[in-house]
């Protein structure tokens, strides 16, 4: 996912420089000052003193909620885990690198919903408690519904994939999941055979999300789609957890989508609503920014950023262990996911609005 700079010294707010029907308008006020782009600096507030005071309720009494002492201490504590840990599936492996450590992948995460910086996220999560989950769907399909997490991840065959992780921002890492294929939950939804795209929806807890509160220019939830067919690929991956057990708050709990082949960004974390539509709907960043980001976002060292080059990326081993490498077209995945694409540059080419 992309990130966005910190605010400057002489920042103030929005609603004290600008008429109040222009600032509720958020994506209009980001574009005129030309803040849209992920990447460019701006600041992110930490909590407030006041958002440290938490408190949880435990056997009736309030009481002030543990703070996670590390990224791995944030695993929700009622997580489902049931099938961990899940045998690996050996048709997806990474042989051209090592896996990147877990705690690596634990404590560099953009999840803009904390905060914008990679290396802040989990220490901002005590609040947010993912536990019980319910996804809600509805669009064109049979008819609308709603899933309990905890009886959908029982219901399925949890598996593990080795994938490769491309983050828009040129830094990549090898992560092992545990989870399921995109296309199962999306047969058991019973879409409309007229329904072409899929829409993701992530959870909007301003509460117990800080970077919501403290980012207010972001028309938040989140939200990302897919065409039907990119969702029923079989490399598309819904994920509860990794490493062998559930996921971290940070990278993601209670489920997200892994899209290999796409920009990190492109999976959406802690989704919450699924809807299904015949035509293209708006996601989050293209929406924000459709000069720098496509709604495809297809990995793809031919096709530039506007300000930086996608051909190699920064591999993360560990905490302390990172490499240049050259970026594979499709992020590698195209044995499975090329024929999607016929238009997709194989070869250098400039930006383009996709």
């Amino acid at each position: 996912m992309g990130n966005i700079i910190l605010r400057p010294g002489w920042h103030i707010k929005e609603s004290a420089a600008t008429p109040h029907s222009f600032y509720k308008n958020r994506r209009s006020f980001i574009k005129s000052l030309g803040l849209g782009a992920i990447g460019l600096a701006t600041t992110t507030n930490l909590a407030c003193a006041g958002d440290r005071a938490r408190t949880a309720e435990v056997n009736g009494t309030t009481q002030p909620r543990p703070q996670p002492n590390g990224p791995l201490d944030t695993i929700p504590a009622n997580a489902t885990r049931v099938g961990y840990p899940a045998a690996r599936n050996g048709a997806f492996s990474v042989s051209e690198r090592p896996e990147s450590g877990r705690l690596v992948a634990s404590s560099y995460n953009n999840f803009y919903e904390f905060d914008a910086s990679t290396k802040r996220v989990w220490p901002l999560t005590a609040d947010y408690d993912p536990f019980p989950w319910e996804i809600e769907v509805s669009g064109m399909v049979e008819a609308p519904q709603t899933f309990d997490l905890d009886a959908l991840i029982r219901s399925m065959d949890l598996e593990e994939r080795l994938y490769r992780f491309r983050c828009v921002e040129a830094w990549s890492m090898t992560i092992p999941w545990t989870g399921f294929p995109l296309a199962k939950l999306i047969e058991r939804c019973n879409p409309l055979s007229s329904a072409t795209f899929v829409k993701f929806t992530s959870v909007n807890r301003p509460q117990q999300m800080p970077g919501i509160r403290n980012q207010p220019w972001y028309d938040w939830p989140y939200y990302e789609a897919l065409r039907i067919d990119e969702a029923m690929n079989e490399v598309a991956f819904v994920a509860t957890g990794l490493y062998g057990e559930p996921l971290t708050k940070q990278n993601g709990a209670p489920l997200r989508l892994v899209l290999p082949w796409k920009y990190g960004y492109k999976g959406p974390k802690a989704v919450t609503k699924i809807e299904f539509f015949d035509r293209q709907p708006g996601t989050f960043w293209n929406d924000l920014q459709p000069g720098e980001y496509g709604f495809l976002s297809n990995v793809n060292p031919n096709i530039p950023h506007p300000r930086w080059s996608q051909a190699t990326e920064r591999f993360l081993l560990d905490e302390n262990t990172q490499q240049r490498i050259e970026t594979k077209l499709f992020n590698g995945y195209g044995e499975w996911v090329g024929n999607l694409y016929p238009n997709e540059p194989r070869d250098p080419s400039g930006p383009i609005i996709r």
